[in-house]
This record gives structure tokens, sequence and C-alpha cells, in this order.
């Protein structure tokens, strides 16, 4: 059954996030059969809590497990220090 990564960002610096982080994470995620459904900025918060202004990503995974072996794994957390301080970003794992 497919998940999907919800992310929502407020990135702080854009040319750090997106010569560093996004392409990074792009690659691995790709590798462990990932694909990107979704990827905007400037969003409105209509409801919740959110980021105003902020960026949606929707990654598609074959399954929930594919997408918690590319959390946990070690490559990703390397990847995931490049975001420290650039970016504040809040990851929801959804089931189809």
């Amino acid at each position: 059954m497919p998940a999907w990564f919800v992310i929502t960002t407020k990135v702080h610096d854009r040319d750090a996030f997106t010569s560093g982080y996004s392409p990074a994470v792009a690659e691995l995620a790709q590798q462990h059969g990932a694909r990107y459904l979704l990827r905007g900025r400037h969003g409105r918060v209509l409801e919740g809590e959110g980021y105003e202004g902020g960026g949606a990503v929707i990654m598609e995974w074959p399954d929930a497990e594919t997408a918690m072996a590319f959390w946990n794994s070690p490559e990703y957390a390397e990847i995931k220090k490049l975001r420290e301080g650039i970016a504040d970003v809040s990851v929801t794992l959804v089931e189809g």
C-alpha cells in the first residue's frame, strides 16, 4: 500500500537549502523508490498550524516500510544535517 510524506517548510536561507539539502535529499529519496508529486512555494495557511508563505512537498513511496527505511537511514541522517538552521520542517507520514 503506498505511503506519502506530507512536508511543510519555512526556508530561512533559500540559497543554502536549494544548493545543498534539496538536491541531496532528492537524489537519495529517488534511490529509495520515492517520487515527488508536489514541490511548491508561497503557501497560505487557511486553517490550523502551518508556515505562512512556506512551501509544501509531497513524496510518494511504494509503502510505509520503504519510507521509514529512507527516514531512518544513516545516509539521510547526514543529509538532514544540511538543513539545520536554514529551514523549519514538519513531516507527516500518511498511508493510503
